[in-house]
């Protein structure tokens, strides 16, 4: 199913819980890439060296295809698993959250470990500012240049958010189109060519 928009959070935001002298400290990231996850484990990493266990989750791509829960020694499915539930159950992606815990001493058993996991990650969740982003898929237009109005008028009309623009005899514009727009787009550039306009639309 193709999609044309999706929501995830404008900035990091933090929430923090405490049971039985163990405390949880989460964080909430935007991140549309496993590289980009990465950096901020191994920051987190480095920041909280002394931390017992860094257990996070992340869902990634518009439809949120691309997802991971991380235990990080804690017992199976008791830690990553409660923090992609709240991921999930707030429809976001390109979203990392990582709990950070320090032992305090007193073992909690599966069920408490759960709660907290779950609290701490829906506390930093809450915390965030939620936007709706739009796909955008890029184009690439060719022409002459007398064709340069017709250009610019479908441009405004699609709001496509010109990068790169150049404009002689033979002239090119690069950009990036709402996905929603796309097939329309693409349906009046080729009614323009039949007409004998000579426009060229390369997507990406």
């Amino acid at each position: 199913m193709m999609v044309y928009a999706y929501n995830t959070i404008k900035s990091v935001s933090e929430g923090f819980y405490k049971e039985k002298g163990s405390k949880f400290i989460a964080k909430a990231f935007p991140a549309a890439t496993v590289g980009e996850v990465q950096e901020i484990l191994d920051a987190l990493r480095k920041e909280y060296h002394d931390a017992r266990h860094h257990c996070y989750a992340y869902q990634l791509e518009p439809d949120a295809s691309l997802y991971r829960a991380n235990d990080d020694g804690e017992p199976n499915h008791s830690a990553g698993d409660p923090i992609l539930g709240q991921i999930r159950s707030l429809e976001l992606t390109n979203t990392l959250v990582v709990v950070i815990r320090y032992f305090g001493g007193t073992k909690l058993g599966v069920s408490g470990l759960i709660n907290a996991y779950k609290t701490a990650a829906a506390e930093a969740l809450a915390k965030a500012r939620v936007i709706r982003v739009e796909v955008r898929q890029a184009v690439e237009f060719h022409f002459s240049y007398p064709e340069t109005n017709e250009v610019m008028k479908l441009i405004g009309k699609y709001e496509v958010k010109v990068s790169q623009q150049h404009f002689e005899i033979n002239c090119s514009v690069k950009g990036k189109i709402p996905l929603h727009h796309l097939e329309t787009m693409t349906s009046e550039v080729e009614l323009l060519n039949k007409l004998g306009k000579k426009i060229s639309l390369k997507i990406d």
